[in-house]
């Protein structure tokens, strides 16, 4: 008797790509637009707005680490300097003049003037 063929056997659907699971959402018309005015104003597509916007509401509610957000290296600068200006603040003494703080927070915030020139960021 001869051996019968060997049928593969096709599978259906589309072959896995290895990424996350989707997941489908129902948004209203309104937050729907919101979501992609945001996303214009980030540059980046519908779906990605909606996992950042998903993962900062998280961040704040919970204790959470804070979300990686993209910025620009202007923005991280600003928010380096008005972190350190607040800690600063916190630690400097208190019984030197006001004028003398400031003159010291500058100093420590935007660094010796013969560097300012060299700094890639201002």
């Amino acid at each position: 008797m001869k051996k019968s063929i060997k049928v593969n056997q096709k599978r259906r659907g589309r072959p896995a790509t290895g990424r996350d699971p989707v997941s489908a959402v129902r948004l209203p018309v309104e937050l729907t637009a919101e979501v992609d005015s945001w996303a214009e104003q980030h540059e980046t597509t519908r779906s990605e707005a909606i996992r950042r916007l998903v993962e900062i509401g998280l961040s704040k509610s919970s204790g959470i680490k804070k979300p990686r957000v993209l910025s620009t290296s202007k923005q991280g600068a600003a928010r380096a300097a008005e972190l350190a200006t607040k800690t600063i603040d916190k630690r400097i003494e208190s019984g030197a003049s006001a004028e003398e703080r400031e003159v010291r927070k500058r100093k420590l915030v935007e660094g010796p003037s013969a560097f300012r020139s060299t700094r890639k960021d201002r």
